[in-house]
């Protein structure tokens, strides 16, 4: 198993069972998180807030799994593009086609841009500015 599906994976189940240490571990210190398009967290500390509060946003219920993922590397930079499927008590199946960036740090994969909107980001902010 490539070790970037390996570290989704490990980030997913961290993301179930609210194990922000572990999922913190996953990615670069200037990390950036779409929250929701236009809404980013920056940094470790911002992600984890963030991570806190979505837990509770979801009732602390939040599944997430990859339904099929595409890694094209070089170098030591990695973009991933996924079928990302989220569901919770307050949020039924929902299919992302998200955008993922890993950057190869000391030998290891390491998450530095997290956006499990992908295009919407686009999509969103276009509508927003029609309006």
């Amino acid at each position: 198993m490539h070790q970037i599906k390996a570290q989704i994976e490990k980030a997913d189940k961290a993301i179930i069972a609210e194990d922000f240490d572990t999922l913190m571990g996953i990615y670069t210190d200037d990390a950036v998180l779409v929250i929701e398009p236009g809404n980013n967290a920056i940094g470790k500390d911002a992600i984890r807030k963030a991570f806190e509060h979505i837990a509770v946003y979801f009732k602390n219920g939040l599944q997430v799994a990859q339904n099929d993922m595409e890694i094209l590397e070089t170098g030591d930079t990695a973009l991933v593009l996924a079928n990302t499927i989220l569901s919770a008590p307050n949020l039924p199946d929902t299919e992302r086609k998200a955008t993922y960036v890993f950057n190869k740090k000391s030998g290891v994969w390491l998450c530095s841009i997290d956006n499990s909107y992908g295009h919407e980001v686009i999509v969103n902010r276009t509508s927003n500015n029609i309006a």
